[in-house]
């Protein structure tokens, strides 16, 4: 498995745990930026994990704002992304097992740094259940995707 990991300034110190935390996991992973904690917009960190997901270059993303919410939003405007906002590790699994997420989103101002790496093993080990109920609903998501614009 390839990850591609991104953050703006606030998550930046949490995707350099992340990114050794993968390396000890024996994960590949490619990073996106930013590369410090000076101001960046987190769309365009979002834009560059979600499309290598898209685009096929790594199979799964990370990516880490000072909520997760915009980058869980603007993540999810690339189509064949699937970005979760995780808090914990039961949504971690749900995401991965029911929704077949393909990008993890997390908050590095509202999660202890222990708790977003958990959340991170657990949905890196979580496969999609591939339940017949879960595959029509990832379905109708990708229908909705197709009839943008």
């Amino acid at each position: 498995m390839k990850v591609a990991l991104g953050a703006d300034h606030a998550g930046f110190q949490l995707k350099e745990t992340l990114k050794k935390m993968l390396e000890e996991m024996g994960i590949a992973s490619k990073d996106f930026g930013c590369a410090s904690t000076a101001q960046v917009d987190y769309p365009d960190f979002a834009e560059a994990v979600a499309r290598a997901v898209a685009g096929g270059e790594a199979e799964r993303g990370i990516m880490v704002c000072g909520t997760g919410i915009g980058a869980s939003i603007a993540a999810n405007k690339i189509p064949g992304v699937r970005a979760a906002l995780c808090h914990d590790a039961f949504t971690a699994v749900a995401s991965r097992c029911h929704n077949d997420a393909n990008v993890l989103c997390l908050g590095a101002r509202v999660l202890e740094e222990s708790l977003a790496c958990e959340i991170a093993r657990t949905w890196l080990k979580t496969d999609f259940s591939g339940e017949e109920r879960h595959r029509r609903r990832i379905s109708k998501i990708a229908q909705i995707e197709a009839k943008r614009g």
